[in-house]
């Protein structure tokens, strides 16, 4: 296998990772008729976004690769909002 063909498919596992995490989180919101952020949105989407950020960097897209990494602060920061959220309903 040459490093083409290895790139090639390192990069077509990342994609479908992302995908099938966009599918999980498409199909949770419509299950879950009371989103608010769960734990599990949050990492799916950070899984997700970290998968966008390096399949554009070895694609050498720098711009995605610097939006999808916004997406991922924003994403901490509702990771953020959901622990203390959660933890405001446990006390």
């Amino acid at each position: 296998m040459n490093r083409q063909t290895t790139l090639l498919a390192v990069v077509g596992f990342l994609l479908s990772v992302t995908f099938a995490c966009g599918l999980v989180i498409a199909v949770a919101h419509v299950v879950n008729k009371s989103f608010v952020a769960p734990v599990y949105d949050v990492v799916a989407n950070i899984v997700a976004f970290a998968c966008a950020v390096a399949a554009s960097v070895v694609l050498e897209h720098w711009i995605p690769a610097l939006l999808a990494s916004g997406a991922i602060v924003c994403w901490l920061a509702l990771a953020r909002r959901t622990i203390l959220t959660r933890r405001g309903r446990s006390t």
